[in-house]
């Protein structure tokens, strides 16, 4: 059986008691550390189920997930997912590839990014398709269209867009001024006027102590906060209005 276990937004504190359960209970647990920023600590948590952990990179849930899904034939097989476990892509497609082999699966969800935005006082039901602005070295300099008519469809539908920010690099996590810059040089490559300096926008970040702050693309030159999403709030709603009110700059 393979058992997939969101760990939540935080740490290790988050972990719910179901997962805690059905770990207890593995024969074998595995931990990705990827697809997000995990501030838990691998020892304590392993304190908490009393099991030793095993950490996965992304190729032994891609090209190498066969010896996972070989085990779980077999074996109660957990695996600790940051977030919510099917935030992720490639959880699903491991999901389909166990169900392919007759493996039996679980899923105990969790807190992740996509729930904990309603936090900043926008609807849930108002977001449209979310995007996540790269690095520029991972795009060897080439600005996504993709990423822009996303952005845009999403403005013509009055929807708000959540920008999952890039983790690594060598800062660690992109800040919100450099994703500033990139949503700027994609309006002046792309041009449909849908972004410029005065965009209002919200950054946020979530964890023991939430950050949120409504203000423009020109005045995020010197915040520096990391992990962070922005949003660009489509057509507010007044109580979505309202809300923001408390965190706008002026």
């Amino acid at each position: 059986m393979l058992t997939l276990v969101g760990l939540g937004l935080t740490d290790e504190k988050d972990l719910s008691l179901r997962g805690i359960e059905a770990a207890e209970k593995a024969d074998k647990i595995y931990i990705e550390l990827y697809t997000g920023v995990w501030k838990g600590s691998l020892k304590k948590l392993e304190k908490i189920v009393k099991k030793k952990i095993f950490i996965l990179q992304r190729s032994d849930l891609e090209e190498n997930s066969e010896k996972i899904l070989n085990e779980a034939k077999n074996k109660k097989i957990i695996l600790f997912v940051q977030g919510d476990p099917l935030v992720a892509t490639t959880h699903s497609s491991l999901l389909v590839e166990a169900r392919k082999k007759k493996i039996p699966t679980q899923i105990i969800h969790n807190s992740s990014i996509v729930s904990a935005v309603t936090e900043t006082g926008l609807h849930i039901y108002k977001f449209g398709p979310t995007v996540t602005i790269p690095f520029p070295e991972k795009t060897k300099n080439i600005l996504p269209e993709s990423i822009y008519r996303t952005i845009e469809e999403n403005q013509k539908r009055g929807l708000h867009t959540l920008c999952l920010l890039d983790l690594g690099g060598k800062s660690g996590g992109m800040q919100p001024s450099e994703a500033a810059k990139f949503l700027l040089d994609m309006e002046k490559k792309f041009g449909a006027g849908i972004i410029d300096e005065n965009t209002k926008v919200v950054v946020f970040s979530s964890g023991k102590k939430s950050f949120l702050k409504y203000t423009t693309l020109n005045k995020l030159n010197n915040l520096k906060v990391s992990p962070a999403v922005i949003i660009i709030p489509g057509k507010l709603h007044f109580s979505e209005s309202e809300f923001l009110k408390e965190f706008a700059d002026g």
